[in-house]
């Protein structure tokens, strides 16, 4: 076998390992039991020794140095592309720190979820320290002196800067802010009345998955506290979560995350087990479930369609058409939850984790006193007073299982899922017609074509660019925002 093909087994082992690891984390959000959180931690701490040693093997550097990638076609450069930038990051990190850091933060989110439901972040702050601390010297390890949250941001979206990022979200957050108080000071639609039976909310939201081309025999859908998507290639899971009085809470996770597993899903079985098998970043992941979840399935043809479906499930839902049901769906409202938000505001809910993270990274901002800081922050931007911890600093996952860096990948895919659908509109003339029929399949046939496919071939924002014909940027977002709620509140 020459270097590149023995390079090539190593790695299809390594993935193979790496999925079981994503199948323990599954397990953990969704079937574990309660009493298990202990031994997970050092289960998942196991792993990842091993998972690291295998990133940092030797054998792997001097496999590298033999291979010529001129030699290679297109997809051997881009497998030694990502295994090269795995391997000098890896071997960056201590083994004892990435054995720790898997280990705490396994623990952690048990210790979230109790605090979180008790609204308890004094009780959390030790743990977050932690965390934080561990994050901390892993980004000073992998920046070499460089900046330290950049480092981070690396792991979610190779070759963004949070100063690049920075000046893309400021452009968005004055018409973002414009928007948002002229929608607010119209009368707001009126939104849905009555209980939905949660056993059959599942049943619907598990024909609106099919509906987006969701294939169960290769997942499964099932409840958690926070909706996600797991794994890739042939067993890629999804959850969702149901509200008694809420039934867009659960439909609409579920075609967010069904977003994230069709990209999974439709990564060139060619892929597999190899480093191009998965989605190239956060940012290109978060495209597809922001244009599933609301340029296609918030849209006023979907929810035509969509609308129907639901009074057939649940009889009269205090709406009377199907103009007033998409106006409900879209309804821009306050609220503290960034996974509940509108499209108008989810992106201000982003910004300030952003802005908060790099301050905790930086250590401008000290831990105990992040509620006080996240309390203010919202307080200036949103105009309302937390409630309580749960509605605020504890409501999301991520901090506590050291995702730095992970947030702002979330308004990057709104930007990309911008892009894509104005590209999308020009290759599919009658996509509203379709999309009236409750047929998705062409416009996600597209994205699958133009997007899915490829999985790691090419750069996240090469990918978007390629897709669309032009470079990524913030204004068909903005557009699209402007005039879709400009139409809804007559503004």
């Amino acid at each position: 076998m020459s270097a590149y093909d023995d390079l090539m087994a190593f790695e299809r082992d390594t993935s193979a390992l790496g999925q079981i690891a994503g199948r323990l984390g599954w397990d953990q959000e969704t079937v574990m039991p309660r009493g298990a959180g202990g031994q997970r931690s050092e289960e998942m701490a196991a792993m990842e020794g091993v998972l690291h040693a295998r990133r940092a093997d030797p054998r792997v550097g001097e496999w590298l140095d033999v291979i010529v990638d001129a030699e290679l076609d297109e997809v051997g450069q881009a497998n030694l592309r990502h295994i090269r930038r795995t391997y000098e990051r890896t071997r960056r990190v201590p083994a004892y720190l990435a054995e720790e850091l898997a280990r705490v933060t396994s623990a952690a989110q048990g210790i979230w979820a109790e605090c979180r439901a008790n609204d308890d972040f004094a009780g959390f702050v030790p743990t977050l320290k932690k965390v934080v601390a561990l994050r901390r010297e892993e980004g000073e390890a992998l920046s070499k002196g460089g900046d330290v949250y950049d480092a981070l941001l690396d792991d979610y979206e190779p070759g963004a800067t949070a100063d690049s990022l920075q000046q893309m979200f400021g452009a968005l957050r004055p018409r973002l802010v414009d928007l948002r108080q002229r929608i607010l000071e119209r009368p707001q639609p009126a939104g849905l009345k009555g209980n939905f039976d949660e056993v059959a909310q599942m049943v619907l939201t598990r024909q609106i998955a099919a509906v987006f081309g969701y294939d169960t025999t290769r997942g499964r859908i099932d409840k958690a506290v926070h909706p996600f998507s797991s794994g890739s290639g042939n067993d890629v899971r999804i959850t969702t979560r149901t509200s008694l009085t809420d039934p867009f809470n659960c439909l609409y996770s579920t075609i967010h995350e069904v977003g994230h597993a069709c990209y999974e899903q439709t990564v060139s079985q060619d892929y597999h087990l190899t480093p191009l098998g998965e989605g190239v970043s956060m940012g290109v992941h978060e495209s597809q479930s922001r244009i599933y979840e609301n340029q296609l399935g918030r849209s006023r043809a979907f929810t035509g369609w969509l609308f129907g479906q639901m009074v057939d499930t649940f009889g009269d839902i205090g709406i009377a058409d199907a103009d007033g049901f998409h106006a409900a769906v879209n309804r821009v409202h306050d609220g503290f939850i960034r996974t509940e938000s509108d499209e108008v505001q989810y992106n201000l809910h982003v910004l300030m984790r952003f802005d908060l993270e790099r301050e905790l990274i930086s250590g401008a901002l000290a831990v105990k006193d992040l509620e006080d800081a996240w309390n203010a922050r919202f307080l200036d931007d949103f105009g309302f007073v937390v409630d309580k911890a749960s509605n605020g600093v504890l409501q999301d996952v991520h901090w506590s299982v050291g995702l730095f860096g992970y947030f702002p990948t979330y308004t990057l895919g709104n930007v990309y899922a911008g892009c894509l659908h104005q590209a999308l509109r020009t290759a599919v003339p009658d996509l509203d017609d379709q999309l009236a029929r409750g047929d998705l399949a062409e416009a996600t046939g597209w994205l699958g074509q133009n997007v899915q496919r490829h999985g790691g071939l090419y750069r996240p924002r090469e990918v978007i660019a390629k897709a669309c014909g032009f470079e990524p940027n913030e204004r068909p977002l903005l557009d699209y925002l402007d005039t879709k709620f400009g139409e809804i509140y007559g503004i």
